[in-house]
């Protein structure tokens, strides 16, 4: 038994360094770009290795996209949770505009969606999943709460979800189109914060009672 134990925890840390280096490969050079071999030098195991536990290439991008997305949903539950936490517009808007705008602009978001773009032909199911559990989710709480700031007067809003829509775009929209285009275009971490605050600041101005 206990030997047995050990073999499954060496297939668990296989499993999960495999994972680790396939995000990486994946969200570098494509799907058609990224090799086992590459991914399996990454990992730091054999090639064999990776079809023992995966496979085949196919399997193992699925398995590491969804894996992204989970990672994606858990952030988007939190950010649902701090929504639902907002009482003070002038307070609160600026700080998720921020959380907001930094995690999609400086993390693996940007990566991981011009990933599931280039290859929504071959995975359209993945595409979409991502954006029910990720995008959308976020969406629905930030014009929910934004409902809520409006029915205690401190917002004016005839529609919550085109409220929700120009917040997050003027948060960070352009960037993240810039992004979608070009790999490279990574903000510092100062651009982001500072587009954000203007951009929460134009919606108040323009929301703001």
């Amino acid at each position: 038994m206990a030997a047995d134990a050990g073999q499954d925890r060496r297939i668990e840390r296989s499993r999960a360094a495999v994972l680790d280096a396939a995000t990486t490969v994946f969200l570098r050079e494509g799907y058609d770009g990224a090799s086992v071999d590459d991914i399996a030098r990454e990992a730091g195991v054999v090639k064999r290795t990776v079809y023992n536990v995966f496979g085949d290439k196919e399997t193992l991008f699925r398995e590491t996209i969804q894996r992204s997305i989970e990672v994606a949903e858990r952030f988007s539950a939190e950010l649902v949770a701090e929504t639902g936490r907002m009482r003070d517009a002038n307070e609160d808007i600026p700080r998720t505009a921020r959380r907001l705008a930094g995690t999609v602009l400086r993390g693996r978001v940007l990566p991981l969606r011009r990933l599931l773009v280039s290859e929504l032909r071959r995975f359209p199911e993945l595409a979409g999943e991502y954006r029910r559990r990720a995008p959308e989710t976020v969406m629905r709480a930030l014009a929910s709460a934004l409902q809520d700031l409006a029915d205690v007067g401190q917002l004016r809003v005839e529609s919550a979800d085109v409220a929700a829509e120009h917040l997050a775009f003027l948060v960070m929209g352009a960037d993240m189109d810039r992004g979608m285009f070009d790999e490279r275009a990574t903000p510092s971490e100062a651009r982001v914060r500072e587009r954000a605050d203007a951009g929460a600041a134009a919606f108040l101005r323009a929301y703001g009672v």
